[in-house]
């Protein structure tokens, strides 16, 4: 018998195997992580402070109709972008594919160290007062180490749940979205009986009494409803793992969640502010105080797409190494105050201001990039306006310190950016730490997975 001759290896099977993300997020999970996201802590914890700062009923249903109309416009916009930029990471990739590194690097820097941070642990905290709520009586005050040590454990436990598998995030986000519908649903039918029954006819002879006509706390309601809002453009953080891109864009199935997420919350805002007086609703300050008799104890959670800015950011080696681990966990109390503040809001909407610019930079200087779908440049336009009165309103008319010390905090990105990610500067001890929690928590970079 002759040698066998010896075939050479194929090159597919010289190459190394690459590590991508799984794309198993189909339409029903697309749709209800968008409408997921935005049925969460807020629409249980806001109506008081909408309330609070506009001063009547009316003028706080004005301003959620306001809010749920410039999501959806921004889903829009968001659409187009998706199309244009098939990438997961959102914010970022858009304004790095358009601004370049360093402006993205600030997105990612600020999204990092406050942004995510803060919505994760002010979502974990209302979950938490609301879980340790029924077990002490109303206006009472709860043990402050029992409910931060509730709001961690929940986030480690969705933590662990992101981290297991796709499929174990997207069912436990599908199974809390549905729960969440359906006691919305129970609440909107309870605020309807009571219109029926006539209970709030003098609310609703007064709505307009009292608004305030202070640009400042229009724009603080307006940053308390957007983030109840929250969570029409997660989509496209996630854009790598749908099951076709191309057919189903992010911007389009965030359009399937937004309008869904929007009408429960204007339903259940009319419930809460013409079912109760004002000065009911604006007396306790305690979050889940004044909730409870409300809304009753609603737990809320959902997955973190937003992992999938980090993952973006860090494929693209624009991103600090140690920054890749999260800070939710870290940052897990006294966050809420900064939501009170409209920090969260002002830092939010610069990022999103931006994106919007890189959307209108794009339609003007790149008309000939291939898309599925084009908005009308009217609507883009809106949003940016919009973001622009959010972020300069309460500068102007309630000028804070705090603002100063957002925006210091942002520039402070730039130090961080010249040494570490322009000049390439790593120290040994940080690679060191971050290979031993790569290996600790069996994770490791992904190879971007665009079509």
């Amino acid at each position: 018998m002759g040698a066998e001759e010896e075939r050479p290896p194929s090159p597919r099977a010289a190459e190394p195997a690459k590590l991508r993300l799984r794309r198993e997020l189909g339409l029903a999970s697309s749709v209800s992580l968008i409408a997921g996201c935005m049925i969460g802590a807020g629409i249980f914890m806001n109506p008081q402070h909408v309330l609070y700062h506009m001063g009547s009923p009316g003028g706080s249903l004005v301003i959620w109709a306001a809010c749920g109309l410039l999501a959806t416009l921004g889903a829009l916009s968001y659409a187009e972008l998706g199309t244009l930029i098939t990438e997961s990471g959102g914010d970022y990739v858009y304004i790095l594919r358009t601004f370049g590194a360093l402006p993205a690097f600030l997105v990612i820097y600020v999204s990092t160290l406050l942004v995510r941070p803060a919505g994760i642990a002010a979502m974990s905290l209302t979950f938490a007062e609301y879980v340790v709520a029924p077990f002490y009586p109303s206006c009472s005050s709860m043990p402050v180490v029992l409910v931060k040590c509730v709001a961690a454990a929940c986030i480690l436990i969705l933590a662990l749940a992101n981290c297991r598998s796709v499929r174990l995030a997207t069912g436990l986000m599908n199974l809390c979205t549905v729960a969440k519908v359906l006691a919305l649903l129970v609440i909107i039918g309870g605020g309807f009986w009571v219109l029926v029954r006539g209970s709030a006819g003098d609310t609703l002879q007064n709505a307009f009494a009292d608004t305030t006509q202070q640009l400042g706390s229009i724009s603080i309601a307006f940053y308390q409803g957007l983030w109840s809002f929250n969570g029409w453009n997660n989509l496209n953080l996630v854009t790598e793992e749908l099951r076709n891109s191309k057919e189903s864009d992010p911007g389009r199935l965030g359009l399937a969640g937004a309008p869904l997420g929007g009408s429960l919350h204007l339903r259940v805002s009319k419930r809460s502010v013409f079912q109760w007086e004002p000065s009911v609703l604006r007396r306790c300050q305690g979050g889940a105080y004044a909730r409870y008799p409300v809304h009753g104890p609603r737990p809320v959670s959902h997955p973190f797409p937003s992992s999938d800015v980090h993952r973006g950011s860090g494929s693209d080696h624009d991103h600090p190494w140690k920054l890749q681990q999260h800070c939710q966990l870290l940052q897990a109390r006294g966050k809420v105050l900064l939501l009170l503040l409209g920090l969260w809001g002002f830092v939010l909407w610069m990022i999103h201001g931006t994106t919007i610019s890189c959307l209108l930079y794009l339609k003007v200087k790149k008309k000939d990039l291939p898309r599925s779908y084009k908005v009308p440049i009217i609507i883009p336009v809106i949003v940016l306006l919009a973001s622009i009165y959010l972020i300069l309103a309460p500068i102007i008319d309630q000028p804070q310190m705090e603002f100063l010390y957002v925006f210091l905090f942002m520039l402070s990105g730039i130090v961080v950016y010249f040494p570490i990610i322009y000049f390439r500067y790593r120290p040994r001890l940080l690679q060191e730490a971050t290979v031993q929690i790569q290996l600790f928590l069996e994770v490791a970079p992904t190879m971007k997975n665009v079509d």
